[in-house]
């Protein structure tokens, strides 16, 4: 691909991040260019961000509903998952799965709840005050 033929579709990552990839220049010789993205790989990643959203947006139903705990929602909003999560708290898997459950989530001791609030990014009183 000449550089000059590099696409640059903007994408949801476009003002966050470049590809680099490999162009001929003006003499046919080999160089580096960036790209922006091109419209295949944005349909792609706008997909996937409407995928993610509608996940966020039932998880939030779901505590609204009394289905599961803040913890469920947060971890879908940051994107993570048990394994992540777990790693950035140090509980067990099986652990954040209970406390998925209202109930349980009610019972969380202050420092628990300190513990996933800094995992989120958020304070301990956003965590607990959370509507859906």
């Amino acid at each position: 691909m000449k550089k000059e033929d590099l696409p640059q579709d903007k994408s949801a990552l476009a003002h966050m991040t470049r590809e680099l990839c490999y162009v001929k220049d003006k003499d046919g010789k080999y160089s580096t260019g960036l790209s922006t993205g091109w419209k295949v790989k944005k349909d792609a990643l706008d997909n996937a961000w409407e995928d993610i959203h509608e996940r966020v947006k039932e998880a939030a139903l779901a505590v609204k509903n009394g289905d599961k705990s803040p913890v469920f929602y947060f971890m879908e909003l940051r994107l993570m998952d048990l394994a992540v999560l777990s790693g950035y708290t140090g509980f067990w898997k099986f652990n954040i799965k209970r406390h998925f459950k209202p109930e349980v989530f009610r019972k969380l001791n202050e420092k628990k709840l300190a513990i996933y609030a800094k995992a989120f990014d958020i304070s301990v009183a956003e965590l607990t005050n959370f509507k859906g």
